[in-house]
């Protein structure tokens, strides 16, 4: 099968490749100079290919400038809407689109499944809601269109936790705030095996929440990992300090949802780290 990937340089986006090639199959990278020579270039390049997964997307955790939230905004929707130009372009268009979305949609006051529609007001919630929006035009051409909604991705190859290991192995991790903010999860095997699941079961479509099934909070984790590293994780980060680090992004850090991932357990998808025990275990050994 040939698949196409944007966003393909980052972390899911390069164990997706990796994981898909060993797999037998061909697959073609999206770059922003591709996106740069507009809908026609792009169109060319998505020939023959029978899936599309869209991953595209600039880093959140990052001092939101207005710049830096238009290029968060811009490099997901604008993105999108660029891919939904060229299959309109295509004689003959992919069969799926797998199209990344966020946790971040959703509200920090209730338990969310993927039928919640109690969304965020904040400009996460914008973003996801317009990205979400610009990835549904493809259902228009006959497209199969999956949306992912991820939580915090862990993995030991990049992402939060790589950041988070040395301090915490040097006995300088703690709780962020209170600690009490929720934090959905999914390892990245599980991340990886999830798509490719969306993709052999084609009568699947429509909105997936990919996190583990347990839902634990900040400080869950943090007592996750020092046990694991057998340190102290006796500091806490306050949130005042971050707020001076990350100015209004630090929310993704303050802030979480409660999310299940229903859909994928009543499809009859198999967790290999369902809980956080169990996938820092394998990313630390």
């Amino acid at each position: 099968m040939k698949i196409a990937i944007s966003g393909i340089t980052g972390l899911i986006g390069s164990s997706l490749s990796e994981h898909f090639k060993r797999q037998g199959h061909e697959v073609v990278g999206l770059y922003r100079r591709d996106f740069e020579k507009g809908e026609s270039h792009l169109a060319q390049k998505l020939q023959e290919c029978r899936v599309v997964v869209n991953l595209a997307g600039a880093p959140i955790l990052k001092r939101w400038s207005v710049a830096w939230k238009e290029n968060i905004y811009t490099s997901r929707v604008n993105t999108t809407s660029k891919i939904i130009g060229a299959f309109n372009k295509m004689r003959i268009c992919p069969h799926t689109f797998v199209s990344a979305s966020a946790v971040g949609i959703y509200d920090t006051q209730n338990v969310h499944d993927e039928y919640s529609t109690s969304y965020s007001e904040g400009f996460l919630g914008k973003v996801c809601k317009d990205w979400e929006e610009e990835a549904l035009k493809a259902t228009r051409l006959g497209i199969r269109v999956c949306l992912t909604r991820y939580g915090v991705v862990l993995s030991n190859k990049g992402g939060a936790l790589k950041k988070m290991i040395l301090p915490f192995k040097l006995g300088l991790g703690g709780k962020i705030g209170n600690g009490l903010q929720p934090m959905p999860f999914i390892h990245i095997e599980d991340a990886v095996s999830a798509v490719e699941w969306l993709l052999m079961n084609e009568q699947q479509e429509g909105i997936f929440n990919m996190v583990a099934p347990q839902i634990i909070s900040n400080k869950d984790f943090t007592k996750a990992l020092s046990g694991i590293l057998h340190r102290p994780a006796l500091m806490t980060v306050p949130a005042w300090v971050l707020r001076m680090v990350y100015g209004e992004g630090v929310e993704v850090l303050t802030e979480g949802q409660k999310v299940v991932c229903r859909r994928l357990q009543e499809g009859g998808f198999q967790f290999s780290y369902a809980d956080i025990k169990s996938a820092l275990m394998d990313l630390i050994s």
